[in-house]
């Protein structure tokens, strides 16, 4: 007799831990919510990004981290000696344009953190997803974060213009891509591994 197998969901199937060299990507958990709220709860971060009111509360995080749990956008919260750091991930909102995003702690900023987690992320999407290029932005006031996507071999593609809730308006949005035959040829940047 067969006995009955428990089946994954697709939520399960795609707990992925990401190490590199100084740095621990996994899922975010409701337990992380607070550490979630302060990185994302500073005015310095929550302009730079476009879905994320400001302020930034623990419910905030709290709907962040379900809302994640119920749909296909992998997203890792970023550890480093086991404190949170900050967040990147991919969304597929447009499943047929991936976007690369992220955000890191003020304290945390110019460590090359935001470098090192996208690169994993950006090494896991190619891997293990049939796609043949990520896209990116960063505000134009964003020099930092422009210059993450270039060191990751994304290039420039155009302006913008993106409407940002913790602003309240519009702003203009460099935006970036990277296609897969770019990111196969400098692919050896990273001594990431996934468990």
């Amino acid at each position: 007799m067969l006995q009955p197998t428990p089946t994954l969901t697709l939520r399960e199937s795609r707990a992925v831990v990401l190490e590199t060299d100084r740095l621990v990507l996994r899922q975010p958990t409701l337990a992380d919510v607070k550490a979630i709220a302060q990185v994302v709860g500073d005015k310095r971060v929550s302009i730079n990004l476009r879905r994320v009111p400001h302020p930034y509360t623990t419910d905030d995080a709290i709907s962040f981290v379900t809302t994640v749990a119920a749909t296909i956008d992998t997203v890792f919260l970023v550890e480093r000696e086991r404190a949170a750091v900050g967040l990147v991930g991919v969304s597929w909102e447009n499943e047929n344009e991936p976007e690369l995003g992220y955000c890191f702690g003020v304290e945390h900023w110019g460590k090359g953190y935001a470098t090192e987690a996208a690169r994993a992320v950006i090494d896991y999407a190619f891997e293990e997803f049939a796609i043949e290029q990520l896209l990116a932005g960063a505000r134009v006031l964003n020099p930092a974060s422009r210059h993450v996507l270039e060191k990751c071999g994304f290039q420039w593609t155009g302006v913008e213009l993106h409407r940002f809730l913790a602003l309240g308006s519009s702003t203009p949005v460099d935006r970036f891509k990277l296609e897969r035959g770019v990111w196969s040829s400098i692919k050896s940047w990273n001594n990431s591994t996934r468990r």
